[in-house]
């Protein structure tokens, strides 16, 4: 079944969460998997809010080590406590503007899954990347450092589709996608610009198995009109 997780990234506290939960909720949805994934101060009210649907919540990070002198960090553990699903690891921004590492994603991945919770790890090339015919290389560098496991999907974000409103096309995702698989046999999502009038086209692909939805994911009904696309493209 199709996966379609909304990314708030930095916007929507506790208030503006709990009102998008509520509407979120009385929406039928049915033929496709839904996650959000909100700022960590708005975890707990998603949780409360959404319990008892078949929506689930994931947080946009998580330390690897399940507790410790990390002033800062949450960890995997304390994500369970609170009743999250899953985590996103490896986003662009956090290697971009946090200096993560492929060895630092590798890591929050394996303790996130250790600790029992569903991984969404991020990958993808940059605009430079992709100019110099290195989308392949960077790709395999990436998602090497991941093992195989049922609770793990990875997302193909393109960086340089990253809110810029350019999307990769449906014949360039697919193609990334299939590469990832023959490197990793796992589900893989397409993160990168995607919208209302481009996600049918995108989640039609073979191997294109849902959306990491980052700006579209904050209007309800944007939101809702990419999730039954998805639930369209298996029905």
């Amino acid at each position: 079944m199709t996966l379609i997780a909304g990314n708030w990234k930095m916007y929507k506290g506790p208030a503006e969460a709990a009102e998008f939960c509520l509407a979120l909720r009385q929406q039928d949805l049915d033929g496709v998997n839904v996650v959000v994934c909100p700022p960590y101060v708005s975890l707990a009210i998603a949780v409360q809010l959404l319990a008892g649907t078949e929506i689930a919540v994931a947080a946009q990070n998580a330390h690897w080590e399940q507790e410790g002198a990390y002033t800062g960090e949450v960890s995997a553990t304390m994500l369970r406590e609170l009743g999250v699903y899953g985590v996103i690891v490896g986003h662009s921004e956090r290697r971009q503007y946090f200096g993560e590492t492929d060895e630092m994603v590798a890591k929050r991945a394996r303790g996130a899954l250790e600790a029992g919770l569903f991984v969404i790890a991020c990958v993808g090339e940059t605009d430079t990347e992709r100019e110099e015919d290195k989308t392949e290389e960077v790709l395999r560098r990436q998602v090497s450092v991941f093992e195989p496991d049922d609770n793990l999907v990875v997302a193909y974000e393109p960086v340089w589709a990253i809110g810029t409103g350019k999307t990769a096309t449906p014949e360039l995702a697919e193609e990334a996608h299939g590469f990832l698989k023959s490197v990793l046999d796992v589900p893989v999502l397409y993160g990168g610009s995607v919208k209302p009038d481009n996600a049918e086209a995108l989640l039609a692909q073979p191997d294109v198995d849902g959306a990491l939805v980052g700006g579209a994911s904050l209007d309800l009904d944007s939101f809702i009109e990419i999730c039954r696309a998805g639930a369209r493209i298996h029905s």
